[in-house]
């Protein structure tokens, strides 16, 4: 038996519901404040996120599925979703067709990490990029839209923020911060070969000893030029105004190296379920026109464990048919359920048929036999009652 790639899965019953809760929630709320969807593809070449997410991310480095083609072309399994919008963006030159951009997306993200309980190698995602603001208006709006989606899935959460600084400041903060960590030993293999290349990330690695040795490293809030320092201030006054509860952790970076000024996280239960930040040099380095940026990705699966399944329709009809070759009377009366839910029981067995439709929780069973045909009628069964009665065609 050939059994599925370690890291992927197959999404079926109750999880594939409520995966689709989520897609269909996101999706209204995104739409409710007028994002456009673009469906991006899946590959890309792979230089767009080695300019985009940074050459020494964990995500280049380690985690991305690359390849060659058959045309000598390196390619990569997208990693992530920002990237490609803003490689949409620059390509169809919206930039120059409206003054602002919002941009959703949804659909599979692929990295080589160790499968464990909510990340997967192949993993999806729901994301919104919203162009061409620089204010922190644009922050407020995209941090709501994520309180709102978690609202309506009904999961408590806390939203973490933070300011990691501009190419103006953060270059100097820098600096004094891989002089703290050369000081200090005992880091894990990884940050110790991030402390020289992508230091940003020592600061959230996971590892306890790691956490205990950056507990007196230097804040970037002390670093912070006038510009980041106003923007930040702005921000939390304006999720204030709007009653939005969030806390402050100066060693939130995220992972890629795209990310300036804000960036935040919605944590829930201890997981990280929606993440994002403002990227405004990205369409620039990609090719672009300076135009400032800021976005967040929702893991859907990360929050189907924590969500309830959405309510079932209540009425599920069940078909049973012994009508003889009567096709055309069965017609009749699927035209008359077509706004419902049902099922064609595929063999005449009403017993089989009563005992499947309570195996699967169908309210109840349609019996279209001999006599019902012949009499212009059906026969519907109330499986939760027990009670049957003729209804009759017209």
């Amino acid at each position: 038996m050939i059994e599925r790639v370690r890291g992927f899965r197959d999404i079926f019953g109750e999880e594939l519901e409520k995966f689709n809760k989520i897609r269909e929630v996101s999706r209204e709320v995104l739409k409710a404040f007028n994002y456009k969807e673009v469906i991006l593809p899946v590959v890309e070449y792979e230089e767009l996120y080695k300019r985009s997410i940074g050459d020494f991310t964990d995500v280049v480095e380690k985690e991305m599925f690359s390849f060659t083609d058959k045309g000598g072309r390196r390619l990569a399994l997208r990693p992530e979703g920002t990237a490609g919008v803003v490689r949409f963006f620059i390509e169809n030159k919206l930039y120059y067709k409206r003054p602002y951009s919002k941009l959703f997306y949804e659909g599979p993200m692929f990295r080589y990490e160790r499968p464990q309980k909510g990340r997967y190698r192949q993993f999806y995602q729901v994301g919104a990029e919203f162009f061409g603001v620089l204010e922190p208006i644009s922050d407020l709006e995209i941090i709501l839209i994520s309180e709102e989606i978690l609202k309506r899935l009904k999961v408590s959460y806390k939203l973490h923020i933070n300011s990691i600084g501009c190419r103006v400041c953060r270059p100097k903060y820098l600096e004094e911060l891989k002089k703290f960590l050369r000081e200090r030993e005992g880091f894990c293999k990884d940050c110790q070969r991030r402390r020289e290349k992508n230091p940003l990330r020592v600061l959230d690695c996971k590892e306890k000893s790691c956490q205990v040795l950056v507990e007196d490293a230097p804040k970037i809030d002390d670093y912070l030029c006038k510009e980041c320092k106003e923007h930040y201030q702005k921000l939390k006054e304006l999720l204030g105004e709007f009653k939005v509860e969030f806390y402050e952790n100066p060693k939130l970076v995220r992972g890629l190296d795209y990310y300036t000024k804000t960036v935040f996280e919605f944590e829930v239960e201890g997981l990280t379920v929606l993440a994002g930040g403002r990227y405004d040099y990205l369409v620039e380095e990609l090719g672009g026109i300076p135009t400032p940026a800021v976005g967040f990705a929702l893991g859907i699966d990360r929050l189907v464990p924590l969500i309830e399944p959405p309510k079932r329709e209540e009425e599920a009809y069940l078909l049973v048919f012994f009508g003889n070759g009567n096709y055309r009377y069965l017609q009749r009366i699927l035209n008359s359920l077509k706004p419902k839910k049902f099922e064609i029981y595929p063999k005449a067995n009403l017993k089989k048929a009563l005992s499947f439709a309570n195996k699967e929780g169908f309210k109840f069973v349609v019996i279209i036999g001999e006599d019902e045909v012949k009499g212009n009628y059906i026969t519907i069964k109330d499986m939760q009652r027990g009670e049957q009665k003729k209804v009759y065609m017209l």
